[in-house]
């Protein structure tokens, strides 16, 4: 599916920029860095850190997981499935936190993510945008996959950088594939002068509607988030 390629650039090429930015986040970080709060609800960056390196090793598992069947889902289609879910945030979050409390020494998460997060770039790198790939119950192909890492790793960029404003932000590649997936949730360009971190934001229900805002998007209004 084209979405940001439009400006010439890939899938693989939205993931590898996408990372690499956030790669450029984190690797300056510290413990005392690794508590400040984040746009996720409940999670410190250390928290949203351990929640990314595992993105990053189900994307590598789905790299090398050809599907037997055809997709079922494409890079918007992908995030339908996931709306907002109080009792399954809560218990996402429970589990993250404790799983992410295992690593006593920060550095040690912060290689692990930095590690998985490159073997990534080079493992999309290498595969075949049409091979159908499983991921999430899913089948996408490959190339609609890395759309989704992309998006992800954009939207998770925003929340952790929170509380770290001298901090990189995202690439404009990956925040060129969440305005292009969200105006596909939305069936049509949002009708907002809204930035493309702002739409991200509002969209997945990390900012709240203002009432002109409400006004403007008129019934579309009562579909935000359009997933988080």
């Amino acid at each position: 599916m084209d979405m940001a390629w439009e400006k010439g650039a890939g899938p693989a090429e939205a993931v590898r920029d996408a990372y690499e930015a956030l790669a450029e986040t984190v690797r300056p970080l510290g413990d005392e860095e690794s508590w400040l709060p984040t746009g996720c609800t409940g999670w410190a960056v250390r928290d949203l850190l351990f929640h990314l390196a595992g993105d990053a090793q189900r994307a590598l598992v789905a790299c090398h997981t050809p599907a037997g069947g055809p997709p079922d889902r494409d890079a918007v289609g992908y995030w339908a499935d996931w709306r907002p879910d109080a009792a399954g945030a809560a218990h996402g979050r429970r589990w993250n936190r404790v799983a992410a409390s295992m690593f006593l020494d920060f550095g040690q998460l912060r290689e692990l993510y930095l590690e998985t997060a490159a073997a990534t770039v080079r493992a999309v790198a290498a595969t075949d945008p049409a091979l159908p790939v499983s991921t999430q119950g899913h089948v996408l192909t490959a190339g609609d996959l890395m759309l989704t890492l992309a998006v992800e790793a954009t939207v998770h960029h925003l929340d952790l950088t929170v509380a770290l404003p001298a901090a990189p932000g995202p690439s404009p590649a990956g925040l060129r594939a969440v305005r292009a997936t969200l105006d596909g949730l939305l069936g049509r360009p949002v009708p907002l002068d809204w930035s493309d971190e702002h739409y991200a934001r509002a969209a997945t229900g990390r900012a709240p509607l203002t009432p002109a805002e409400r006004r403007t998007l008129g019934p579309d209004a009562d579909r935000f988030p359009l997933f988080g």
